[in-house]
């Protein structure tokens, strides 16, 4: 039975976290905390939780990669320049966490994802921002609709250090940031956005994987029996999105990011 209940939770979490380019801590980590003592038979804190599905988002994020670089609709140019500059902004971002008082990091956290899934619903009506791209993509979706995006290094280290900070600072995966953002500046159709949000979860989640096991965080046997729910789950919600159509996917992420602010905001 508990065999079954690992396999089921790993799967639902990583499909979801890969439909939506979030990595699938935001369902592992609270059901950790709830069905610890029923799932591994004691209490699971919050860094454990934490740890725990950092190392479980490897396996998910790189089942993700896999099937959406076969679809190709990862980004790996900008992609590696997300990650080289995210991941030393996260480290910043995690010195600077104490400046801030524990009870308004949810709130603070929580209007910011408001208000870029604010920006999310009138995309379509916002006018391109004055960058020069230096190369430029098509990608065209299940509907058959045809969709150009660009993409500048500079630009696009400078995100990418920024969703780094911020997602260092309040401790959250930098999906629920990235997603919104480069949909924003640079135009990308949501399955490129939320594909190549994966493969930059993918760096992220061994630095923090590494980090929290070198202070005792992640329970190996735990993760090792989520790890094939989270490979199959990976694979099902690339396979799912694959055949939403942009429009469609672009309204789950908007109302998923509603959601999640909402949580964030009054969760607190």
């Amino acid at each position: 039975m508990q065999a079954l209940a690992f396999l089921a939770l790993g799967t639902f979490a990583a499909a979801f976290g890969s439909i939506l380019g979030l990595g699938g801590g935001v369902v592992l980590v609270p059901a950790l905390l709830l069905a610890g003592p029923w799932l591994v038979g004691r209490p699971i804190d919050h860094a454990e939780a934490v740890g725990t599905s950092l190392a479980v988002l490897i396996v998910t994020a790189a089942s993700s990669v896999v099937a959406y670089a076969r679809q190709k609709r990862v980004d790996f140019r900008q992609g590696l320049l997300f990650a080289a500059t995210g991941i030393p902004g996260s480290f910043v971002g995690a010195i600077c966490t104490d400046r801030l008082s524990a009870d308004r990091f949810g709130i603070l956290f929580g209007l910011l994802l408001l208000a870029l899934a604010g920006l999310l619903f009138v995309r379509d009506r916002l006018r391109p921002l004055p960058i020069r791209w230096r190369y430029e993509r098509t990608f065209i979706d299940a509907a058959g609709v045809r969709h150009v995006y660009g993409g500048h290094p500079a630009v696009a280290g400078v995100i990418g250090g920024a969703v780094g900070f911020i997602s260092g600072l309040f401790g959250i995966g930098g999906g629920s940031l990235f997603v919104p953002a480069v949909m924003i500046v640079f135009r990308y159709p949501a399955h490129v956005a939320t594909a190549t949000s994966m493969f930059v979860i993918l760096f992220s989640a061994v630095v923090g994987t590494v980090t929290h096991a070198a202070q005792g965080h992640v329970d190996g046997t735990t993760a090792l029996f989520l790890a094939p729910g989270a490979w199959l789950g990976g694979r099902i919600g690339a396979w799912i999105t694959m055949r939403m159509s942009d429009r469609r996917l672009l309204a789950v992420l908007r109302v998923a990011f509603v959601l999640l602010a909402l949580r964030m905001i009054f969760g607190t």
